[in-house]
């Protein structure tokens, strides 16, 4: 078979993720080759992603490329990936997930403020709104692109810390100072790293699926459709993280509101079966709960 052509964004830290799905197929003995991609979302660094007005900004030009026939897969962080994908295109492999987290960074000048006093630069609506439910007097500024973007951001610009995903700053290896922050709950299927193939290459697809990483699948999978059952295509301030400790799952996840006054959280532990959509059903009572009203008043927000 001819090497497997694996695509990717162009920032660093996605090549560093696609020579990570590419090690593990080599250690297959599987030939890869990989095609940068620069992505929509790479280009336009100005606008907060919530005012694009499109999901899968990160995405879109990797399924162009997919469906085209100018790669055989395509890697993401599954975090930037939306519950609805395109036709024929489908997530067949997740790598065991690593670091979940958000964490906090801050500016030298900045080290002996209370967190109620810091001037936040982040362009999240999720970790705003948590940050607000805590801290509801918080100032913000938007920031965007990639870890060392943001990092020289955060040095020139008139704002005290920012919010990262610890994912990216194990994976890039950087010697940064950090505060993990419980108060915050991740994106839904934050620090996983996965594949998506074409429905019409089975052939690859099924050497995709030895490389999956099943307890990671299950959790992500729980998150996303909790995701897709509240959003419905919308853009909300929504965390959601599942794990698995022993034969159990455990199921934290919250909606809030743009301002963070107001939360709707579940906590979950049951045994996980596959018959069940779990993420739908912890989601439904989320929107019987409140959780309707909120997402009507959050889509009205745009």
């Amino acid at each position: 078979m001819k090497s497997i052509r694996i695509g990717t964004r162009n920032s660093a830290l996605a090549l560093w993720q696609a020579r990570e799905v590419a090690r593990h197929l080599q250690n297959r003995n599987y030939l890869t080759e990989i095609v940068p991609i620069v992505s929509s979302g790479d280009k336009n660094l100005n606008q907060p992603l919530y005012s694009l007005g499109i999901t899968g900004v990160f995405t879109r030009d990797l399924d162009v490329a997919l469906l085209n026939d100018e790669i055989d897969i395509a890697v993401h962080s599954l975090k930037d990936v939306p519950t609805q994908l395109p036709q024929n295109i489908k997530i067949i492999a997740y790598l065991e997930r690593d670091f979940p987290q958000d964490v906090l960074i801050r500016k030298e000048s900045s080290r002996n403020k209370e967190f109620h006093e810091l001037k936040l630069a982040t362009s999240s609506l999720r970790r705003r709104a948590f940050w607000l439910k805590n801290y509801p007097h918080a100032e913000f500024s938007d920031i965007r692109g990639n870890i060392q973007t943001r990092l020289q951001k955060l040095e020139d610009g008139d704002f005290d810390a920012t919010i990262l995903s610890l994912a990216g700053i194990k994976r890039m290896k950087m010697d940064i100072d950090y505060e993990m922050l419980p108060l915050m709950i991740p994106a839904a299927s934050q620090g996983v790293i996965a594949v998506a193939g074409h429905s019409d290459k089975p052939e690859i697809n099924e050497i995709l699926s030895q490389i999956n990483h099943k307890k990671t699948q299950i959790c992500v999978e729980i998150e996303r459709n909790f995701l897709s059952t509240l959003e419905g295509g919308c853009t909300a301030p929504i965390g959601a993280y599942a794990e698995i400790i022993e034969n159990q799952v455990r199921f934290k996840a919250a909606l809030c509101s743009l301002d963070g006054k107001n939360c709707i959280a579940t906590d979950e532990n049951f045994e996980y079966n596959e018959t069940e959509n779990f993420g739908e059903k912890f989601a439904k009572i989320v929107l019987e709960n409140g959780g309707k009203e909120l997402m009507t008043e959050i889509k009205n927000s745009y």
